[in-house]
């Protein structure tokens, strides 16, 4: 029914209260009956209304859209003083009068369709329509603002693995009130458990099946009584106007919010789920699990969404380092075809594998920083053993499809223990940890994001296991190098637990070590102090590479690389400037700071240049050049 027609419904039923008013008899067959279908028969009927609480909400859309009514309505309440219509008004006029359907437990008032003035007089307080109602009469459908600003709307779901489109169609029985075995009754409350949220959200938006899917995070469910009981009546008002479904976030950790959810999600109405990792969101709730999908069933996934694109060699590759959610492999592979089409030559795989890398860094870049890949392996200047440790540390990316998916090792355990890709970086600053880092991003052409774990590590419990979370499930998509730096700051030896704080921090650990164990991607943790770390940790790395403070040959080999070819010099001795005792990244920024001198000077790089440098640097090292360092310095 048109918005037009809905008007002209409601003011003939409109037109029908007023000769009530008047005193008149309203003409035959107009008396509140609705039209079948209309705007005021779908409202009566989402609400189960009665005849005579189909005519309260017309007594209040009569005063909103009938100019001149107030007058009447103030001759009938006996003061000018009160233009509008009261709770005695309507339980006099209106044919079927029920005291009931005024309780604060009726359709009326229990889901806010109408609103009672102030007053000590229940029969004297005004009688108003919400506004919500009252566009929803004129058949006019929008989503109540004060909730529009907590939830948002899921726009599609892409294509869903086989198992994840099974517990769709799971949540789409449970919703209509049926168990899997066809047996009436109410589905109790609803939780999808998975180890990916995206893969939640996916299976939640799929069962809409012409709903509207609102997605809600746990932060904007309010832990307050009352305004989560806002929420609930909010909700259970907009679910019954229009069809929707609403999918909430549940995180572990923070016991408030994880009750408030768990209390929105058992007592809001309709087609209502949460999901997240925890298995365990509350009593008398359904669990359904969202499994991680195997690597088989996202080859499937993938070829479904290229559909007429041709295959490329690479998928399996592909498919192993990006983990997409169903909506970011639609992305990717959308953009992929339209750069095909502007690029008929490119090749396939390669636009697949840059769309890929693409799809989480707006939200990554929320949470950690995203360093430019520019080092490679002849900028890192490393003892043999720990450049043969970090060349295998790279093959064991490269070779992940292989040996995990093709020759078996992986199993049937998507995302199990053991089978990520770790790493910990040991050594003194400037050593090159986190050169190592880009050069191994760079070679595997993939995205590199630092994590500062001195700034994710929270004082209150419960907050850094729950940042770490949000950092593993983002990145876990893009396929993406995270490096933890600072890990002393969370990974020192465990001491004994003498409080909250003390157990705390054990569980933190044991859970980055969880997440980092079954990461698709590859992680890295960096620290100066390899002997703060707990042996038995370091245990379950699988590599542990040294960055040791550099010997006089390789200073000198740092110092033999530290200016570009371009960079003008004159006289340089690296066997000389070895004997300054500091690590590449100190010698990095000796060169750089020698480099501005040097051009503001309007002259090239010399030792003497090098020696001025050089002492800034000691100087906030908090340290003085010795005489040895710079014997035969010319």
């Amino acid at each position: 029914m048109t918005t037009e027609t809905s008007r002209d419904e409601l003011d003939a039923q409109m037109d029908a209260v007023q000769k009530l008013l008047r005193g008149d008899r309203p003409e035959s067959g107009m008396l509140l009956e609705p039209v079948p279908g209309g705007s005021l028969d779908a409202v009566s009927s989402a609400f189960g209304l009665t005849a005579f609480e189909r005519g309260v909400l017309l007594l209040g859309a009569l005063v909103e859209l009938q100019p001149g009514v107030e007058l009447e309505l103030a001759t009938l309440n006996g003061s000018d003083a009160r233009p509008w219509p009261t709770v005695g008004l309507a339980l006099s006029i209106l044919p079927g009068a029920d005291w009931h359907a005024l309780l604060p437990t009726s359709p009326l008032r229990a889901h806010r369709l109408v609103e009672l003035g102030p007053g000590d007089v229940l029969t004297d307080r005004s009688l108003l329509l919400t506004e919500r109602v009252l566009h929803a009469l004129m058949g006019h459908a929008y989503l109540e603002p004060a909730l529009a600003r907590r939830a948002h709307v899921v726009p599609r779901t892409g294509v869903l693995t086989a198992g994840h489109a099974e517990v769709a169609r799971a949540l789409v029985e449970l919703w209509s009130g049926r168990s899997s075995a066809g047996r009436a009754g109410r589905a109790g409350p609803v939780h999808l458990w998975c180890d990916v949220a995206s893969d939640g959200l996916a299976v939640a938006a799929a069962a809409g099946r012409g709903r509207q899917v609102l997605s809600l995070s746990s932060a904007e469910v309010p832990a307050d009584p009352d305004a989560l009981d806002e929420l609930v009546v909010l909700w259970g008002r907009e679910s019954r106007l229009q069809p929707l479904a609403l999918a909430v976030e549940l995180q572990a950790g923070d016991p408030s919010a994880r009750a408030a959810v768990t209390d929105l999600v058992s007592r809001a109405p309709g087609a209502v789920v949460s999901y997240g990792s925890d298995p365990r969101p509350g009593e008398a709730v359904t669990r359904l699990r969202v499994a991680r999908p195997s690597h088989a069933e996202r080859l499937v996934q993938w070829r479904t969404a290229l559909g007429s694109l041709p295959e490329p060699d690479r998928l399996a590759q592909i498919v192993t380092r990006f983990p997409l959610g169903a909506v970011a492999l639609d992305d990717t592979v959308t953009a992929a075809r339209a750069a095909l089409a502007d690029q008929p030559e490119a090749d396939l795989g390669e636009l697949l594998w840059a769309a890929s890398r693409e799809q989480a860094h707006p939200q990554l870049e929320d949470l950690a920083q995203r360093l430019d890949c520019v080092a490679s392996w002849t900028d890192l200047v490393l003892p043999e053993q720990s450049r043969v440790a970090l060349q295998a540390l790279a093959g064991q990316v490269r070779a992940k499809a292989v040996v995990d998916h093709e020759w078996g090792f992986a199993g049937d355990r998507p995302g199990a223990r053991g089978l990520g890709t770790s790493a910990v970086f040991a050594g003194p600053s400037g050593t090159g940890k986190t050169m190592a880092a880009e050069v191994l991003a760079g070679e595997l052409r993939l995205d590199l994001f630092r994590i500062d774990l001195s700034a994710v590590v929270s004082k209150y419990i419960g907050e850094t296991e729950k940042n770490l979370r949000r950092v593993f499930d983002v990145a876990e998509s893009a396929g993406a190098v995270l490096l933890f730096d600072e890990a002393d700051a969370l990974f020192g030896k465990r001491t004994e637990v003498r409080d909250s704080h003390d157990r705390h921090a054990n569980i933190e650990v044991s859970y980055l070590l969880q997440r980092m164990e079954s990461y698709g991607g590859l992680a890295i943790l960096t620290t100066n102090h390899r002997d703060h770390l707990d042996e038995a940790f370091l245990r379950r790395i699988p590599f542990v590479v040294e960055f040791p403070f550099p010997e006089p040959a390789l200073r000198e080999e740092i110092w033999r690389h530290a200016f570009p070819a371009r960079t003008p010099v004159d006289g340089l001795q690296p066997q000389l400037l070895a004997r300054l005792a500091v690590a590449g990244g100190n010698i990095r920024s000796i060169a750089r700071n020698a480099a501005f001198l040097a051009a503001d000077a309007g002259g090239p790089v010399t030792m003497e240049v090098l020696r001025v440098a050089a002492e800034l640097e000691y100087a906030k090292l908090g340290r003085s050049l010795t005489p040895a360092e710079v014997r035969g310095w010319r």
